[in-house]
């Protein structure tokens, strides 16, 4: 006797909206408890969803791209009582035919798309990714391959590009696919400039007196496998700020200023071109520094393998954009993370020559300088809370003790 088993989406999602993205298994294949069969990939996170017991998938609901709402079903096993199906009762592997270059619901969408700008059939390569899969690379690969075989010449290569057609001079052009995150950052992101006025201050920070401390002090951190990072630095220099200024950790509301007691800083970490998250560090009014780095760092690991959990990106109160890491000096505005009222940003640091004064005279001197922002939603906060809130910030930076 053949049972069947309902394989469904997570109840309780890692995100507002989970979409279907490749499947690892096929009709047909016999799979094991707890083997990953397909990838769901919400605004925030990606997730595996594991087979809930051995059986042979034999039907696939969704495919790439489909919303995946809570509980939905994502396909089905059929399972024997007697233990895994014969292949005499299995359901048949899927056929792939040439037409499967444009219709296979097998392969990503970046996959789907090389198919048709390359005419290259992605069933007749072998694949890299996981479970055999083809990737975008292996397309890519595929087509710097055919370019140097006189089977393909280059002049046909080139007439499957699609010129732009607002253009009068044919432009070459390709198209990527949207993914469930970079749709919901650019949502979040233009809500975020229509329903606040937002206005940015920058400041510059001398980072000498936390560099000193964190070079006394990284190698007996290292030693406890802990990272002492800047980022650490910025979030207690936050806390301390935000007892001068505490409207700058609140919510705006129609009738009311929202301030709230526990800090819970959200941090933003880039996922490379996938986007990025900013997980929460709660409660950060409480924790002395090394805490605050062991957290961040635990933090920062499981947002680049993609092993937060959705309560962890969720309740933050203000947030810190470390954009200098790729570079910039400045970026304004950070858009405001709603429905915070405040976001910090600190620049690239860098050695800049600057004047001091010592013992009454003006000295020229090489400091290890930053540029930090202060993006603030004018409906909650002035300039004048601005300014006070970022010269405690710095002040605290600078005057670091030893």
């Amino acid at each position: 006797m053949t049972n069947t088993v309902e394989i469904t989406a997570p109840i309780e999602q890692e995100g507002t909206k989970a979409v279907v993205r490749n499947w690892l298994k096929q009709i047909g294949d016999h799979v094991r408890e707890g083997d990953a069969l397909v990838e769901l990939e919400t605004d925030k996170v990606t997730q595996e969803i594991s087979a809930p017991c051995d059986g042979i998938l034999s039907e696939i609901s969704m495919t790439d791209g489909d919303d995946a709402a809570p509980g939905a079903i994502l396909g089905r096993m059929s399972v024997e009582a007697i233990g895994i199906a014969t292949e005499a009762t299995a359901a048949p592997p899927p056929m792939h035919h040439a037409s499967t270059v444009t219709a296979s619901s097998y392969y990503s969408p970046a996959v789907r798309s090389a198919a048709k700008e390359y005419a290259i059939d992605p069933a007749s390569l072998k694949g890299s990714g996981k479970g055999g899969r083809v990737t975008r690379a292996d397309m890519d690969h595929a087509l710097e391959a055919s370019k140097s075989h006189p089977a393909v010449p280059v002049s046909q290569q080139a007439t499957t590009e699609q010129p732009f057609s607002a253009n009068p001079i044919d432009v070459k052009s390709r198209t990527v696919p949207h993914s469930a995150m970079r749709l919901a950052i650019a949502r979040h992101m233009a809500e975020s400039l229509a329903t606040a006025p937002q206005v940015t201050a920058v400041f510059e920070a001398d980072f000498t007196a936390i560099m000193r401390h964190r070079e006394s002090h990284k190698d007996r951190m290292r030693a406890e496998g802990i990272n002492l990072s800047y980022t650490a630095y910025f979030v207690a220099a936050s806390v301390a700020a935000m007892k001068i200024v505490p409207e700058v950790n609140s919510q705006w509301h129609d009738d009311s200023l929202e301030i709230f007691e526990d800090v819970n800083i959200a941090v933003g970490i880039a996922l490379g071109d996938k986007g990025l998250v900013a997980p929460v560090l709660r409660q950060a009014q409480d924790l002395p520094l090394e805490t605050i780095a062991a957290r961040l760092q635990d933090l920062t690991n499981r947002a680049r393998s993609n092993t937060l959990k959705a309560d962890e990106l969720k309740g933050g109160t203000f947030t810190i954009s470390n954009h200098g890491v790729s570079g910039s000096l400045v970026a304004s505005p950070i858009i405001i993370n709603q429905p915070q009222s405040a976001i910090l940003g600190i620049g690239k640091l860098e050695k800049r020559v600057v004047v001091r004064e010592v013992d009454g005279v003006d000295t020229i001197q090489i400091r290890p300088m930053a540029y930090v922002s202060l993006t603030i939603d004018h409906r909650s906060l002035d300039g004048h809370q601005t300014n006070a809130w970022l010269t405690e910030f710095v002040r605290v930076l600078q005057n670091w003790p030893q």
